[in-house]
């Protein structure tokens, strides 16, 4: 058997972390197994879909790198197909039309919830052996039921959260079409699922009590069920269900707001997945380890301090010229191809060490490419009259040197000697003026890369 796995988001948002991991769980399921993964856009939902918001998904699955071998299949474009289907489960007698108003079915849920019941559809059109029907109104359009099972249960084995069973006097006629002839969502996944052979169902256990139903549909249709397991939610660092609140929720903002892709992908593979104590690996040997089993079934927690430190690790095992590609988009107007700028690979090597995210790199270098301007409390407390003779010796010593970091090093002792200074006294000025802030990399590394005639020039508009 070819495990055929799936992911079928629907298009009314971006994309977002919990459909992330699951595309990314069904995407190592069908790569573990030499099989396939299909992308599904169902978007029926014809109110709430956009154009942009598939576009937003596509965007989000090929940063990931989660590519798809079959599809995009769009369910709008299916619709011929769903209703050839019901046609034929008309024929067969495993669907029927009900002719129930909306204003009759609002009344049978209201009476039964006065009578503490719970709201379900009472079967009135079903048609069974030796029983009569209500003569078919007039004015009213038909919507199509499902014919589930009265007796025995519904059950499957599910691969997170182990055996679920469900009896089907709890399950009522579902609404496989509305009036108007579309079908409904949960009619469409079952015709999907089986048209494709998907094999492995993994998805949010929002969609367990949608399981039963369709496990029926499928099963009324001949259809080989497919196996599921259905992922736990995704908490918050505080604990409560991941929601727009807790910030960055779109796989896309993540990317915006300076984190790599390895790093987004290797924390998404530990959200509610282990493999021993395994915390940091490569997309080819998460798909050699992943399987159902190592899945828990409860809650996974959000915690960015954990991609933080993931991100940052990534971050020092870039190459730089993948590094050099990225942040040179989030400079400034392309200012790192000024004349005479050094090299940004160079300017990256020095600072990749220290920083968590590519947003906080970029903004770390910018200033070798653009004059800084220091706050006036660090020149008030750095930049002092008492400084600056000190300061206006090594703008001179600094003029006629070797303009390599050892030689400004070198450089840089000789006045702090002179001057009876500790090296921080003359470095902390140092690093105001030409970075504008006071802390940086080793200054004299700095200094070299800046270039000689640049630093010169910050240094001497200072001493004016």
């Amino acid at each position: 058997m070819v495990i055929r796995t799936r992911f079928a988001p629907s298009p009314t948002g971006f994309l977002h972390i919990g459909g992330a991991r699951t595309a990314l769980f069904s995407w190592a399921y069908a790569k573990k197994h030499g099989g396939k993964f299909i992308l599904r856009i169902e978007d029926t939902d014809v109110e709430r879909s956009t154009p942009e918001a598939v576009q937003a998904i596509l965007d989000g699955m090929h940063w990931l790198g989660l590519d798809y071998d079959e599809g995009p299949f769009y369910q709008m474009q299916r619709m011929e197909t769903y209703k050839k289907v019901l046609q034929t489960m008309l024929d067969k007698g495993t669907a029927y039309h009900c002719y129930c108003s909306k204003e009759e079915l609002d009344a049978l849920r209201e009476s039964q919830m006065q009578q503490g019941l719970k709201p379900r559809y009472d079967g009135r059109w079903r048609p069974e052996t030796g029983k009569t029907l209500p003569q078919i109104p007039t004015g009213i359009t038909p919507t199509v039921r499902f014919k589930n099972p009265q007796t025995g249960v519904v059950a499957w084995n599910d691969l997170v959260k182990g055996r679920i069973e469900i009896a089907n006097a709890e399950l009522d006629d579902l609404i496989i079409a509305r009036a108007d002839g579309t079908p409904t969502y949960n009619f469409c996944v079952v015709v999907d699922d089986f048209e494709m052979g998907i094999t492995q169902v993994i998805r949010g256990d929002d969609h367990v009590n949608n399981t039963p139903r369709q496990i029926n549909m499928l099963m009324a249709l001949g259809a080989t069920i497919p196996e599921y397991a259905h992922l736990s939610m995704i908490l918050g660092d505080d604990g409560q269900k991941l929601s727009k609140r807790h910030g960055a929720v779109s796989v896309m903002q993540y990317h915006e707001d300076g984190y790599l892709k390895e790093a987004v992908l290797n924390y998404l593979a530990r959200l509610g997945w282990s493999h021993g104590d395994a915390e940091i690996f490569n997309m080819q040997q998460f798909c050699e380890w992943f399987d159902l089993d190592h899945i828990t079934p409860s809650a996974a927690q959000f915690n960015t301090e954990k991609l933080n430190w993931l991100n940052a690790h990534y971050i020092k095992e870039a190459t730089l010229d993948a590094l050099a590609e990225d942040i040179s988009t989030r400079l400034q107007a392309n200012i790192h191809k000024a004349s005479g700028a050094p090299d940004l690979k160079a300017v990256l090597n020095l600072y990749r060490e220290r920083a968590n995210n590519l947003n906080q790199l970029a903004n770390d270098v910018t200033y070798f490419y653009a004059l800084p301007q220091a706050s006036a409390a660090d020149v008030e407390k750095h930049i002092t009259p008492e400084i600056m003779p000190a300061m206006q010796k090594l703008h001179q010593q600094l003029a006629h040197i070797e303009w390599t970091a050892e030689a400004i090093h070198q450089a840089i002792n000789a006045v702090v000697t002179e001057f009876g200074l500790k090296f921080p006294k003359l470095a902390m000025p140092l690093r105001v003026m030409l970075t504008g802030i006071a802390q940086s990399p080793s200054i004299d590394q700095v200094m070299a890369l800046l270039g000689q005639n640049e630093t010169l020039s910050r240094i001497n508009a200072y001493l004016k």
